[in-house]
């Protein structure tokens, strides 16, 4: 597989509060836009103008979980990451310990057996080890998880965050709530920046919206590791969707790197989307590549993840890395309260390594 791209970004350039609290709203984040190695930088209130009439933009409607919990082992205050209801009932879980700033740190040396104390008179037991040192397959007293998270929890935050946000802020437009009270530990955070009035706009346009649900789990920001499998759903007017889209000329645009890998879960070798649920553990390379999305819009992802080989699967090495340096060079902000990245095919192949400054 090939080695992710290497980054280096200062704490300077970490989002560490909303774009509404530093800002005007929402959309009041910068808009990196890539076609092959041309460079162009934008507000992101004027996405609309980067599409056209016939695009889809496919989006993941997954809610975010209150997924983070306190809890005590022997005493001792740790704090339990929700991450995602297995097929047997069990729950995939990190345990990780309080600091004093109000974030968390990795925690280390847990074994199987482990009893957490809940809040409610709930307990959980650690049942066996999912990935080393950090992710258990658990078993909970409460009959009810989503609940216990919503009277009890509090959105996941990590120690390049400032402070506790309402779980409001960690839920994007496009969020719908699952039958089954099941979301993403995660916020799905590169719709974030999109307002209803942007949606409304874009529809004028022509522009079409194709939704897609995948229930992301908790990330690995110091471990790196590739996502592990998480519950998907592409429904069958979104396949249609896609595919006329794609017949028809349009760009398929996904927003962000949980709706590339639903959409491409449910693709076939020969590039048609079909109706599919489940589960995946896809995992998109440049060896493994793409067949139905053409662009993404994203965040700026933490160095060394595996998230930037998907996105140079879509984009290439070469232009992933033009973005990046000018992403530095331009104090962009990473992470899920900061700017965003849209790649977009090259269509002007001739114009090597064109830049411009419109904002």
């Amino acid at each position: 597989m090939t080695v992710p791209m290497v980054v280096r970004v200062p704490d300077a350039l970490l989002a560490s509060v909303p774009a509404e609290v530093r800002g005007t709203g929402r959309d009041d984040v910068r808009l990196m836009v890539s076609r092959g190695t041309r460079v162009s930088h934008h507000a992101f209130r004027d996405v609309a103008e980067q599409l056209r009439a016939g695009d889809v933009l496919v989006v993941n409607t997954s809610q975010t979980m209150p997924a983070a919990v306190d809890g005590t082992v022997e005493g001792r205050p740790v704090v339990v990451h929700f991450s995602t209801r297995g097929p047997d009932g069990r729950w995939a879980v990190e345990l990780r310990t309080p600091t004093a700033s109000g974030s968390t740190e990795r925690r280390t040396g847990d074994r199987a057996g482990a009893v957490v104390a809940l809040p409610g008179g709930e307990r959980l037991v650690l049942d066996e080890a999912l990935s080393p040192d950090r992710l258990w397959w658990a078993r909970v007293s409460a009959a009810d998880v989503p609940g216990l998270l919503h009277r009890h929890g509090r959105p996941i935050r990590y120690a390049y965050t400032e402070r506790d946000q309402p779980l409001a802020a960690y839920q994007t437009v496009f969020a719908l709530p699952a039958p089954s009270g099941l979301g993403s530990a995660e916020m799905p955070s590169a719709a974030r920046p999109f307002t209803v009035e942007l949606v409304v706009e874009l529809v004028r346009r022509g522009v079409q919206f194709a939704p897609v649900t995948l229930h992301t789990g908790v990330a690995s920001a110091e471990a790196h590791e590739p996502p592990y499998p998480e519950r998907f759903e592409v429904p069958g007017a979104t396949a249609r969707l896609v595919n006329a889209a794609k017949a028809g000329g349009g760009r398929i645009v996904a927003v962000g790197t949980t709706a590339v890998r639903a959409l491409e879960s449910a693709t076939g070798a020969d590039g048609v989307v079909r109706e599919a649920a489940g589960w995946t553990d896809l995992v998109v390379t440049p060896e493994r590549g793409v067949r139905a999305v053409d662009g993404l819009l994203t965040g700026l992802h933490e160095p060394e993840a595996s998230h930037l080989l998907m996105l140079e699967a879509i984009a290439g090495r070469e232009a992933l890395a033009v973005a990046y340096d000018q992403a530095l060079s331009r104090l962009y902000l990473w992470h899920e309260f900061g700017d965003v990245h849209l790649l977009l095919p090259d269509e002007n192949p001739h114009c090597a390594h064109c830049s411009s400054n419109v904002w």
